[in-house]
This record gives C-alpha cells, sequence and structure tokens, in this order.
C-alpha cells in the first residue's frame, strides 16, 4: 500500500498540556506552512505565527512555526514543526486541516526515523537507538541509548564490515588478474592476518554477558525458596505496594509475579515464585516447575530462607545456590538454617539476615544487590549488542569467517571470496548497509507515533 508522500503526527504528549508539538515531513511540507502561517519563515528559528484555516480564514491558534528545509533535518526532507497550545481542540484542528490536503496522512509509528534512515541520516542502530532512547525509563539505559544513537554501535561494525570489503578486493583482484605479473603474490593468503584480527574482536564482543540486552530489556532477579518464608512479603516490600497476595497458607503462590524497579539507575525486573516443596497438588505443581525455571533465567536469585526455626533446606532450594545469589535468612534474629559453610567463608555465597516484618535490613539487602548489578553491567568503553538481531548477524558472521579459515583446497578461491563476501553482508544487515527492506517493519514497528 502507498503511503503519502508528507506524514504529519501529534509529536509531543498526549493533550491537555502546556504545549503540544506537531511534525509535518515531505516534500510539500514548506508550501503547506506558508499557506497555514501565511509566509516561509527563516529557516531553524522559532517563528510566532498565526495558525490559519486558509479554507475558512479561521484562527486555529496563535503559535511558533519550525522550518527545515531538505536535507538539513531529521527525515531528510523538509520538516515543519508546529508547536500549539496543548489543548485537544487545538491539535484535531491542525490535524484536520493537515489530513484533508492532498498526499497527505498520518504517520505511522517510526515512520518519521525509517525515512531519516531510508535518506540516509541514520543506519539501522541508531534508528534503533532512538527507539531506546524514547522508551528509556532508568539512567543506564538513557546512556546506552544515546551512546547508540550517536552512532558508536554502528561505527564499531562499519568498521569490521569495511576491513571485510577491503579483503574481499584483495582476493577478488587475486582471482580476476592471477596472470598479472604487477600484482603481489599470494593476495589471499596476505589478507588473512585481518580476517583472524576480525573474527577474534567479534568473538570478544559476543562474549559480553548479554550486558547490553540485560540494560535495554532489565536484568532478571528472582525471589525463590521454600513456602511461607516470606518471599510474597519481601517481594511486596520492593515493589512498595500489594502486588503479590500474602497469607500464612502454604502454597498460596502459584505463578510467577513480576514488577520493574529502577534500582540505582539500572532497570531490574523483580520475580515472586512458588514456594519449592514436592506436592501432589498439579496446580501448585506447575507453579515450581515455573519456579525453577524462572530462577534458571535469572540473573540473580534471592534465595529466601525462615530463619526463625532450624529446619534444612529442601533439596531443589540448595541446588539453587551459587554465585549469583543471595542467601537470605527471614524472620529471625537468630538463624539456624545451615547451608555449605565452605561456600559461605569463602565469599562463593553472599548471605544477608532480614526482617521483612520490621524492614530490618532490606534497604541493605537492596542495597547490595544495586552493588552486584551495577558491577556486572555497567556500560562499558566499547559499546555492547543490544538486540537478538545483532547477535544472530554477528553469529553469522562468524560462521562464514570459520568456513573461510576451515577451508583446506586453495583451488577454489571463489568460494573463500564468497564466505568473506557473506561475513560483510551479515555485518551490512545490522547497519542497513545491504537491502534490508525485510527488517524494516521489524526495526520500526514498535516506535511511538511521531518518532
Amino acid at each position: 500500500m502507498r503511503r503519502p508522500g508528507n506524514i504529519y503526527a501529534l509529536s509531543s504528549g498526549p493533550p491537555p498540556a502546556g504545549l503540544a508539538v506537531v511534525r509535518l515531513s515531505g516534500p510539500d511540507a514548506g508550501t503547506l506552512l506558508q499557506k497555514i502561517a501565511g509566509r516561509l519563515p527563516q529557516a531553524r528559528m522559532a517563528t510566532r505565527a498565526a495558525i490559519r484555516d486558509f479554507t475558512t480564514d479561521e484562527l486555529v491558534d496563535d503559535a511558533l512555526v519550525l522550518w527545515f528545509p531538505a536535507p538539513n533535518s531529521f527525515t531528510g526532507e523538509d520538516v515543519v514543526e508546529f508547536h500549539l497550545h496543548g489543548g485537544r481542540a487545538v491539535v484535531a484542528a491542525l490535524s484536520a486541516l493537515l489530513s484533508d490536503q492532498p498526499d497527505t496522512g498520518m504517520a505511522e509509528p517510526g515512520e518519521f526515523t525509517r525515512r531519516a534512515f531510508e535518506n540516509g541520516k541514520l543506519d539501522l542502530t541508531q534508528a534503533e537507538g532512538i527507539g531506546d532512547l524514547v522508551h528509556a525509563e532508568t539512567e543506564a539505559q538513557r546512556r546506552q541509548a544515546l551512546r547508540q544513537t550517536e552512532g558508536a554501535l554502528g561505527a564499531v561494525y562499519e568498521g569490521w564490515r569495511l576491513a571485510l570489503l577491503r579483503a574481499l578486493a584483495w582476493m577478488e583482484a587475486d582471482i580476476d588478474f592471477s596472470d598479472d605479473e604487477d600484482l603481489p603474490e599470494n593476495l589471499a593468503q596476505k589478507v588473512r592476518p585481518d580476517l583472524i584480527r576480525i573474527r577474534d574482536e567479534i568473538q570478544e564482543h559476543l562474549s559480553d554477558n548479554h550486558r547490553g540486552e540485560r540494560l535495554r530489556e532489565g536484568i532478571h532477579v528472582a525471589i525463590v525458596g521454600p513456602p511461607n518464608a516470606g518471599k510474597s512479603s519481601l517481594f511486596n516490600e520492593l515493589a512498595r505496594r500489594d502486588a503479590a497476595i500474602v497469607s500464612p497458607v502454604a502454597g498460596t503462590t502459584r505463578d510467577v509475579i513480576e514488577v520493574h524497579l529502577d534500582l540505582g539507575g539500572y532497570p531490574v525486573v523483580i520475580a515472586d515464585t512458588a514456594g519449592l516443596r514436592r506436592t501432589a497438588d498439579s496446580i501448585e505443581g506447575e507453579g515450581v516447575k515455573r519456579a525453577l525455571k524462572r530462577a534458571e533465567q535469572a540473573d540473580f536469585k534471592i534465595i529466601l530462607l525462615d530463619g526463625s526455626y532450624d529446619a534444612e533446606p529442601d533439596e531443589a532450594t540448595k541446588g539453587l545456590v551459587d554465585e549469583n545469589c543471595f542467601v537470605v535468612f527471614n524472620k529471625a534474629d537468630i538463624s539456624k538454617v545451615t547451608l555449605d559453610q565452605e561456600a559461605v567463608q569463602d565469599g562463593t555465597v553472599k548471605t544477608r539476615s532480614i526482617s521483612v516484618k520490621t524492614g530490618q535490613g532490606v534497604r541493605e539487602l537492596l542495597d547490595d544487590l544495586g552493588t552486584e548489578v551495577a558491577q556486572r553491567y555497567a556500560l562499558q568503553a566499547a559499546p555492547g549488542i543490544t538486540r537478538q538481531r545483532h547477535r544472530d548477524a554477528l553469529e553469522e558472521c562468524l560462521v562464514c569467517l570459520q568456513r573461510f579459515f576451515s577451508a583446506t583446497n586453495d583451488s577454489a578461491p571463489e568460494l573463500a571470496a564468497e564466505d568473506v563476501r557473506l561475513s560483510a553482508r551479515a555485518l551490512g544487515m545490522i547497519t542497513g548497509r545491504v537491502d534490508v527492506e525485510s527488517l524494516l517493519d521489524i526495526v520500526f514497528r514498535d516506535f511511538c507515533i511521531g518518532k
């Protein structure tokens, strides 16, 4: 379906508001601005204008307008911004006026940014960074998204791609001009050190503990342990609301419940889970399975035990103890439950004592968790992978390079060159430096309208 040449949308928050920004982009944006505001103002300078319905000469609003002529605009097209009073009727009146114009329609989600990509203003990683910046809820997410928007991640991938293309050029020259006495011998062999370097750098880039993806999507923490240890009470305390049902009846929690927290600037997803125990109840048994699965998938675990009496934790609970957990004793000033003392003493297991009822130690537990999160997921000097599609493309690039290095038959240089070409194409799929029409709907579908 053909999209209109000119698109418009409300690019600020929904009215009523103190200010509403309506953005217009397309080849006729300047002409429409002249009709609506009576003149074309100086480029990139906010100018007060009477916004009128030029079909009736009725005043719509007394507003500011900004004019960004192509190609020096966000989309690379002529762009106009109307800064209106933020009432619903004002926005509706201008939107109705624009929608009545030929070849002009409401923008789809992400369409402004998509046009910026199609006009060469951004690569795909920068476009994705803009989407992440719009949705950022924590300081770490904001910083990561801003760095990606500025092109740091795309520059890494484009550097590798260009290096591969340079190697490919030498290999193809060796194929096409093998009889030329002016060319150095064994050109194909001379590119191997560069290809080895790129392969090693990509492998190191992939071995990042999924840091960038966790910052973007949330670091997962599961509260697990036996029934009636106080897991739901601790969950509610961390959420600062009654998100989970608390009951003295064992087995009340059957499913996984989540809340999202901003923990020291990092996005954290806390999950409350069913109590771990053997049960004949099929529904509770399913809850136990889900609890164990969530614990296995979590980045960190809080293993909560009832410290008010002397009882050995069940095998399922003890099996979750590792370097990614906090063992927390609740309900007690004296904790009689015993775990692997060697692990506790050598620092492999982090133990804490709290009282959810009085709040004792809860703040300290949260601070300790925040410290662990910051140490593991702090932004590094090199930008990290932020999406699964990046990781998939990088792994495909490595497969092609490994195939190149595994080949032992020098009589098929064309196949070796094809492996290098495919590896460069895989990197191009990340930044959009190849034909990626099939990817665009996926990349831009989660954008908000007006961006």
